[in-house]
């Protein structure tokens, strides 16, 4: 049986996901908002077909009710560019995802032998894995919430506090050289953050705080984004390619000042908030213009275990190596599990964003994207 607190968490979670679809209409349901974003509505469909496909087609055998569905939410099997066209009427997909909500939410509350003592349901393993798992593409579609409010207009906006440029100001924190331990506890842990390691590391200075607007702003105004010598090949090519020189999330009013748009819209920019919507390119960029580099995501946990930094849970930090499996790792629940993004092309982001859940929110948790996503709610640390 699945421990009262986790069930709670779980039905939570369910509500927010339909209440992000319940607020907008049809179009905004359906509409694909950004070339790396499903549609809202395709988030929803995506959450309810996996927590069915588990609950019912794993454990208990029965994939009557999954089976119907997985052409569509299964992201290998449909192009985002299909998924929305594809999707039923707004309200046809709202009562399909409550009422099957509810019985898989039923399901776990009350599992019958022999299904309850099914592997996976042990220690809340497969309850707290959808919880997670529908935790991350809750905040993918606040991503798509943003996408939305980018793709207005704001012409009467005007910036109140302008931000000026300052050099980077921020206190660093030696951390000593030692061994320190790396990684996740069963069951919460995902399987990329398991088995714990323990990581043999080298003196270094981290950065206090996450690098701010202000800062970043002087990395822009000297000349960041039009000086190859600090990108990397690829992501002076990428640079190029795109005519990239601010953060995806900046935009200029009519007196030239900048200003954030979030999913309510426009506002000022904060001087001391970390900078966010920036991608690895631009991070890896900006950190060499400041003679640092980026964290490995070793030195970042181990700075974090060890309370030597702080606001880790106000935009994701960009780290240094690319997304790799732990020494001793297994696929897990799935066969393939994380194993697909060990592909050299993902790139390790740590910490939390405004928006992430608390469920996600923990020292071993591991986030992934490819070095040129700038929609992600993610900044950068530096370490010298």
């Amino acid at each position: 049986m699945t421990a009262p607190a986790t069930l709670s968490q779980f039905s939570a979670m369910q509500n927010l996901l339909v209440a992000l679809v319940e607020a907008g209409d049809d179009s905004a349901c359906r509409r694909q908002y950004h070339a790396d974003l499903s549609p809202l509505g395709w988030h929803l469909g995506h959450c309810v077909y996996t927590e069915t496909y588990w609950l019912r087609e794993v454990v208990h055998g029965d994939a009557a009710r999954s089976a119907p569905y997985r052409t569509l939410y299964t992201p290998e099997l449909t192009p985002r560019s299909q998924r929305g066209p594809q999707l039923p009427p707004r309200n046809a997909l709202l009562d399909w995802a409550v009422n099957q909500q509810s019985d898989n939410l039923m399901r776990l509350a009350n599992p019958t032998p022999p299904h309850s003592s099914h592997a996976l349901l042990a220690d809340d393993y497969l309850p707290l894995f959808l919880l997670q798992h529908h935790a991350l593409h809750y905040e993918t579609m606040l991503m798509v919430l943003t996408q939305r409010a980018l793709c207005e207009a704001y012409p009467d906006y005007r910036v109140r506090t302008p931000l000026v440029a300052t050099p980077g100001t921020t206190a660093t924190h030696t951390v000593p050289a030692g061994h320190y331990r790396i990684g996740g506890t069963a069951p919460l842990a995902f399987d990329n953050e398991l088995p714990p390691q323990h990581a043999e590391l080298g003196e270094f200075h981290i950065a206090a705080q996450p690098l701010s607007n202000s800062e970043y702003l002087a990395f822009m105004e000297s000349g960041g984004y039009t000086d190859a010598r600090l990108w990397s090949d690829a992501g002076w090519a990428w640079r190029q390619q795109l005519d990239i020189n601010h953060p995806d999330h900046w935009r200029r009013d009519a007196d030239g000042a900048w200003y954030g748009v979030g999913t309510n819209g426009p506002y000022d920019l904060a001087a001391d908030a970390p900078v966010q919507g920036v991608n690895h390119y631009e991070a890896s960029a900006c950190a060499t213009w400041a003679g640092a580099r980026l964290p490995h995501e070793f030195q970042w946990e181990a700075a974090y275990r060890a309370n030597f930094i702080t606001d880790t849970g106000r935009v994701w930090e960009w780290c240094a190596n690319s997304f790799h499996p732990y020494q001793g790792f297994t696929a897990f629940p799935g066969e393939s599990g994380s194993a697909p993004w060990f592909d050299g092309a993902h790139y390790s982001l740590r910490g939390a964003g405004i928006h992430t859940r608390p469920e996600l929110r923990r020292a071993s948790f591991r986030n992934f994207y490819t070095a040129d996503k700038r929609h992600v709610f993610a900044g950068l640390r530096l370490v010298y």
